[in-house]
């Protein structure tokens, strides 16, 4: 497998933005519009002259044959040997992945439809079980599109901190709860834990078959069944399609029941747009990769260590977080997909907040700190409140001006208050927030993750890094031997 050669893009001229945009139209250049989303680069260092030096790296590394691997189900999780088909849950792969994902996705749909019948029961609540990405996309589906939803009222709960159990068992009456547990392998330690706790809780709340009202969201039925779940009421979904792109599953069933099975449909479908996008667009105007190209230049480059996105509306909230399981667990890498010792950065750190929020936290360091941290800003030109204008115009406005002052900065007599400018940031913005829409991002992410692990040389498709510290804690479990500093701690909790 060829290594991918940096040089010719750590050769390239930084030349400040402001100047970039003197006689030049950068925003035709470096924009695209997909999916009711509008993509804008003009404020990043990306030239014509970088784009040509990162397609041809894109060549080099084989991104063209190892994208139709990808849409084609080929096993391109080269250390697990087995494909990677999250695509196909919407309607972009081989066509006998895309028909088995429909055929999961019929059996949902018809428990949907049992459940809103009352076939199991009066439903109000549905309690949600699960952790990684069997929690962070069906949680980010529900807060975005379901605010307004009133068909169920939804807790997600991942955490196997009691509290986080306790404060959705403590609003729900267990009479009127249907649980949903969540677990690609149906063995998941913290999902398992808490699982059993739900069902102790419903049956000391006088619910006479608590095994009854369980749904089971897994790649293993056959554990499921096991634990105690009718078969009837489990909801597979393939082994090729990893935790963290599991929404358009089975995984995403709290969020077509919340939010009606048509709004799922429209989920997946605007995601099936931009793959189609991602499949067809010349690499100069596709906006995965794109992104990737920019998220690569600043890495490479410039040595920057994290990248940061700020979603300017509150139903976005939850964004920062899905991308940092998205990023960091796919690209967090230290080897190549040979497994070869990496010997240049791989994923950058991602964090990010809410605006206005965060323009009085963190963007002091982004403005004048010694730290260079590329921003994106993603915000909706339709607001999703009924308040005077003057809220969502004061949102979007602040946003833009944010990464206008980024980019420009300002001088003064005192160095305290000036501001050096020529700081990147790129701007997604979405018409509406819709399931479309929202689907179509998130899409955006997944693939352009996978343009930046193809010119990473890195499979993203695995993630061994989040082993060792679940068997570390299995072990302490079984009072293994530990270091010292770990061995007091554990006396000091438990005696």
């Amino acid at each position: 497998m060829a290594l991918p050669d940096w040089s010719p893009i750590r050769a390239l001229p930084r030349t400040p933005l402001k100047q970039l945009f003197d006689g030049q139209d950068r925003v035709a250049a470096l924009s695209a519009d997909v999916a009711s989303i509008h993509f804008d680069w003009s404020k990043t260092h990306l030239t014509a002259d970088a784009v040509a030096a990162f397609a041809a790296l894109a060549e080099s590394m084989g991104l063209a044959a190892k994208r139709d691997a990808l849409f084609a189900g080929e096993a391109v999780n080269v250390t697990e040997g087995r494909a990677a088909e999250h695509s196909a849950e919407r309607g972009e792969g081989a066509p006998e992945s895309v028909a088995r994902a429909r055929g999961f996705h019929a059996r949902m749909r018809a428990l949907i439809d049992a459940i809103e019948a009352e076939a199991l029961g009066p439903v109000r609540h549905v309690l949600h079980i699960g952790i990684g990405g069997s929690a962070l996309g069906p949680d980010l589906l529900v807060d975005a599109l379901g605010r307004d939803a009133d068909r169920y009222d939804v807790a997600i709960v991942s955490n196997v901190d009691g509290s986080a159990l306790e404060e959705a068992l403590d609003r729900f009456d267990p009479q009127a709860t249907l649980i949903a547990i969540a677990s690609k392998t149906f063995t998941t330690t913290e999902t398992m834990l808490n699982a059993e706790s739900a069902l102790s809780w419903m049956a000391q709340g006088g619910v006479a078959d608590p095994y009854g009202r369980v749904v089971a969201l897994t790649a293993a039925p056959e554990k499921a069944v096991e634990w105690g779940v009718d078969e009837t009421r489990v909801l597979p979904f393939a082994e090729s399609v990893g935790g963290r792109y599991s929404l358009w599953s089975s995984i995403g069933f709290p969020a077509a029941l919340a939010l009606g099975w048509e709004a799922f449909e429209e989920l997946l479908e605007g995601a099936a747009e931009m793959d189609r996008h991602f499949r067809l667009t010349p690499l100069e105007k596709n906006a995965p990769a794109l992104a990737a190209f920019a998220d690569l230049y600043y890495s490479q480059a410039l040595g920057c260590e994290t990248r940061a996105t700020f979603a300017y509306d509150e139903r976005l909230r939850l964004l920062p977080s899905y991308l940092q399981q998205l990023e960091m667990e796919s690209n967090g890498k230290r080897v190549t997909a040979e497994g070869q010792p990496v010997t240049w950065p791989t994923a950058p750190i991602t964090w990010g907040g809410v605006g206005t929020d965060a323009q009085h936290a963190v963007f002091q360091l982004l403005h004048q700190g010694t730290r260079l941290v590329p921003v994106e800003f993603v915000g909706v030109i339709e607001p999703g409140d009924g308040l005077a204008e003057a809220h969502h115009r004061q949102l979007l406005l602040n946003m833009f001006a944010q990464g206008a002052a980024l980019m420009a900065g300002r001088g003064h007599d005192d160095e305290a208050r000036a501001y050096p400018g020529d700081r990147p940031s790129s701007t997604l913005l979405l018409d509406a927030l819709e399931p479309r829409t929202l689907g179509a991002l998130l899409a955006f992410y997944e693939q352009r993750t996978f343009v930046n692990a193809v010119l990473l040389g890195i499979n993203p498709f695995d993630q061994f890094g989040v082993e060792l510290g679940k068997e570390m804690a299995k072990a302490a479990e079984q009072g293994g031997d530990f270091d010292a500093s770990t061995a007091d701690l554990i006396r000091r909790a438990f005696g």
